[in-house]
């Protein structure tokens, strides 16, 4: 049996994002683009754990969005399966959505932050991309949506490195309930 992509954790699909950047440089002639592709992935490269990423790369092999490369010098290349380039596609940031549930749960998806002001920037990033994601700005850093979002939101918070100071909470109601449901077009 094949895990869906949205199965993965966010360590995995940072591992696709990766490669996904090794496709780009393939596909760039400009040496900035490789020069800032570079850049973005040894960041990444550098945070993601040893033995995370060895379960990950089996759990990518096992659901065929990657494949082994065999190299005539005897090394193997780790690479992406047309489903896993789709799937890579499918969680880049800028073109990061929620889908509607077909029938709404009733419960509300929370994101709370505390991000220190050294980190304005990403602060601020973080906020967009909730507003972009069609969240609710309940306060400056309280952000509310209807629909299941964990994965969306797991993937922003670790794309902004902003994990140790978000909080992801599902609740059942809320006070002001019928101000939410009118904004989100909810009966």
């Amino acid at each position: 049996m094949s895990r869906k992509y949205e199965d993965f954790g966010p360590e995995t699909k940072k591992i696709i994002l990766l490669l996904t950047a090794g496709i780009t440089m393939g596909l760039s002639p400009d040496p900035r683009v490789h020069f800032k592709v570079i850049g973005g992935v040894l960041k990444e490269w550098k945070e993601i754990n040893r033995t995370t990423l060895r379960r990950s790369i089996r759990r990518l092999y096992k659901s065929k969005l990657v494949k082994m490369q065999y190299n005539k010098n005897g090394t193997h290349t780790l690479v992406l399966t047309q489903d896993g380039k789709k799937k890579a596609l499918t969680y880049r940031i800028e073109n990061i959505k929620i889908n509607p549930m077909k029938k709404w749960d009733k419960k509300w998806r929370i994101v709370l932050f505390d991000i220190p002001e050294k980190m304005r920037k990403a602060r601020n990033a973080l906020r967009g991309a909730l507003k972009r994601l069609k969240f609710f700005e309940y306060q400056k850093s309280v952000f509310i949506h209807p629909y299941e979002c964990r994965d969306e939101i797991d993937f922003v918070i670790e794309y902004f490195e902003m994990r140790p100071y978000t909080r992801y909470v599902t609740a059942d109601s809320l006070d002001n309930e019928k101000h939410l449901k009118d904004h989100f077009k909810l009966k």
